[in-house]
């Protein structure tokens, strides 16, 4: 049976849904937390053992982002402000990243609780700085730490229960799923996963856009502050957790040889020279859409599971491919300038046999879990099932 433990993650930042001072327009609206990444994606309890910090998406309750040129929404969830500005998403010079355009004002009537458009905006000057949005969330206790679009906080800083760090992300959501993956909800998928209701699920929680520009853009003034990149990270919460436990046990697995053994680094898709977990990230979705689901059943072990895959990355990072994906045009190695550290990721994954992963697992990655597990004891007969072979 399927474990669905999360250790209460879902309350993190329950306490910051009253109103609060909106750091644009200086007006108290509610905001809106989501939990992402690991603490949301695996819901098998050993492995949120190892989860060390907890991601939270932000957005507020007096704007939204539409799709160019889609139509005004007319319903709004309950806690929207009865005034909500809304941002066009246009696209910019790279795929995947967008400028929001300030295009009208809705207004609530009071009486149905339906929305309208109240005023128009044409300036063309009117893409949104991603900069105005201040820190909010800390308060006199505790440290913050900025790093690209996340504010990290300590334990201190905000009240809960876990010790975690937080990075809190602030980001514009979008109801409408976005044209720039338009694709994805149709395409052909040999093995079966996702089904359409997952896929339908995924679709219906929109996205949303994260004040960060593209790498080759941040020496630019002016786009370095107005771009933003399109986030599926609520997608990913909903196809991680339609994994079956062998599949969340691998990518487990391959994040942590990966992280430990140094070969990658931090964990969006900023453009960072370095690998990060969205790339295992995104090896692992393209590979449970495309792998038959029989593979990951079958008596190979887990250890066997991971070489396989890690050569499968070095093939990507052989003819510099690795796509998005959600979005087709999209390769996250087009403008990977560092070939030192392509070189170093690429040799380290070219030397990894089922022999020496296995070993490398006894000795680095089965300590840390909990051994009391059935977790661990897979893992255990796993890593010796092949290590005896030698």
């Amino acid at each position: 049976m399927r474990p669905t433990h999360r250790l209460g993650f879902e309350n993190l930042f329950r306490e910051v849904s009253y109103p609060i001072v909106h750091p644009v327009d200086g007006l108290k609206c509610k905001v809106f937390p989501v939990t992402t990444g690991s603490a949301a994606e695996f819901y098998i309890e050993p492995m949120l053992s190892c989860v060390g910090d907890a991601d939270v998406m932000y957005h507020y309750g007096n704007e939204l982002a539409v799709p160019a040129w889609h139509p005004p929404p007319s319903q709004l969830p309950t806690g929207f402000q009865s005034r909500v500005k809304v941002y066009e998403i246009h696209d910019s010079e790279q795929p995947g990243y967008v400028y929001l355009i300030l295009t009208y004002i809705l207004t609530e009537n009071k009486y149905d609780g339906s929305y309208t458009t109240a005023e128009y905006f044409s300036s063309p000057n009117a893409h949104l700085n991603h900069r105005l949005y201040k820190l909010i969330l800390a308060d006199s206790k505790g440290s913050v730490i900025i790093h690209g679009p996340a504010h990290q906080f300590g334990p201190e800083s905000i009240s809960h229960p876990f010790g975690l760090l937080i990075d809190a992300v602030p980001c514009i959501h979008c109801f409408a799923w976005p044209p720039q993956a338009s694709d994805w909800p149709n395409r052909y998928r040999h093995s079966g996963w996702p089904d359409s209701a997952t896929v339908d699920s995924v679709v219906r929680q929109g996205c949303d856009v994260v004040g960060v520009a593209h790498r080759q853009c941040k020496p630019d003034e002016w786009m370095s502050k107005h771009q933003w990149r399109l986030s599926f990270s609520r997608a990913e919460v909903v196809l991680l957790n339609s994994w079956t436990p062998v599949q969340q046990i691998v990518y487990h697995m391959l994040r942590m040889f990966m992280k430990t053994e140094r070969l990658t680094g931090g964990a969006d898709n900023s453009g960072a020279d370095t690998l990060s977990n969205y790339h295992i990230k995104t090896l692992m979705l393209w590979a449970c859409e495309l792998i038959p689901s029989d593979w990951w059943n079958e008596g190979s072990t887990h250890v066997r599971k991971c070489v396989q895959l890690l050569q499968f990355l070095r093939n990507w990072l052989t003819n510099r491919r690795g796509q998005h994906y959600f979005i087709n045009s999209v390769y996250f190695l087009d403008h990977f300038d560092d070939k030192f550290c392509l070189e170093t990721v690429f040799n380290a994954v070219s030397l990894t046999t089922e022999d020496s992963l296995a070993q490398w697992f006894i000795d680095n990655y089965i300590p840390k879990s909990s051994s009391s597990s059935l977790f661990v004891q897979i893992k255990i007969h796993d890593a010796k099932k092949v290590h005896d072979k030698t």
